[in-house]
């Protein structure tokens, strides 16, 4: 897959510098992910690993063009899961995708193994999958001033993925990584920022250019380019079996629970504008 027929995202390449700027750009639906969304994200992974003339990553999401105001932006909302998602993908990329893989491990682990620095440049609100996807893929994440967190998993009768059952507790404490999955309340800025789940909060106008000033000392010639991707595959391949672990665990509790009485449950009661009434089965 080349990078001109992404449809769900943007990947764009700096000539002079070799930083690639991957957005999520499906702004219409607040930048949701698709199992298709996904599969490009593997594939620009795969294309920015192989370029030997690409040398870091940044990762934001598309403005709203009919929404000016900066406090309304999202990096992503989450999981997208219409049917519409797959409307017009060729059938030799449909045929990519993995139902069973909820967790979305394939991407997960293409992108941990990629030895170049992703910076995460969180513009907006970003919800579940979006912020797990941040997490497991990113080195550094910065934050809008205005960006916020949401782990609604628990709260949907299912469990949270793309290895974050393994990462948030190593980052927070058990302790802490219970409460804000049990319980699934708004995390802002600077609460993620004091947490240690994120690097640094920034202001708005400021983001982009904060990540891609930090991208340029990661890099030559601003930055020990050879010395940084080897500590990052010191520090990810002493980790690999325990995310793979972490990863298949999820895919079970997630095909589990999808078929749950308590996820219908949710769902329903989202549909409907009322509080759910769960059962525990």
């Amino acid at each position: 897959m080349k990078a001109e027929e992404f449809k769900d995202i943007l990947y764009e390449k700096e000539d002079e510098t070799g930083i690639v700027t991957v957005t999520l750009n499906t702004p219409k639906r607040k930048n949701a992910l698709s199992g298709y969304t996904f599969l490009e994200l593997w594939w620009a992974a795969h294309l920015f690993q192989k370029d030997e003339t690409a040398h870091a990553m940044i990762m934001t999401g598309a403005k709203d063009p009919d929404n000016p105001d900066p406090a309304k932006e999202s990096f992503s909302s989450g999981g997208y899961f219409s049917p519409d998602a797959a409307k017009g993908v060729p059938e030799d990329l449909l045929d990519q995708l993995d139902a069973t893989d909820i967790a979305q491990k394939r991407v997960v682990e293409k992108m941990w193994y990629v030895d170049k620095p992703i910076i995460g440049a969180v513009n907006g609100l970003v919800i579940g999958g979006a912020f797990t996807m941040a997490l497991a893929c990113c080195d550094l994440i910065y934050m809008s001033e205005h960006a916020w967190i949401r782990l609604p998993f628990v709260r949907l009768g299912i469990l949270p993925e793309l290895a974050s059952t393994y990462l948030m507790p190593r980052l927070i404490g058990l302790q802490r990584t219970k409460e804000i999955f049990y319980f699934g309340e708004d995390v802002t800025a600077n609460r993620a920022y004091e947490l240690g789940l994120i690097n640094k909060v920034v202001p708005h106008d400021q983001l982009l250019p904060h990540a891609r000033e930090m991208a340029l000392k990661l890099i030559p010639p601003g930055g020990p380019g050879m010395a940084v991707r080897l500590t990052k595959r010191a520090l990810h391949r002493q980790l690999n079996g325990d995310i793979q672990r972490a990863l298949d665990e999820e895919n079970i509790g997630l095909n589990l629970s999808m078929k749950s009485e308590d996820f219908m449950e949710a769902i329903m009661a989202r549909m409907q504008k009322r509080a759910p009434v769960y059962k525990g089965k």
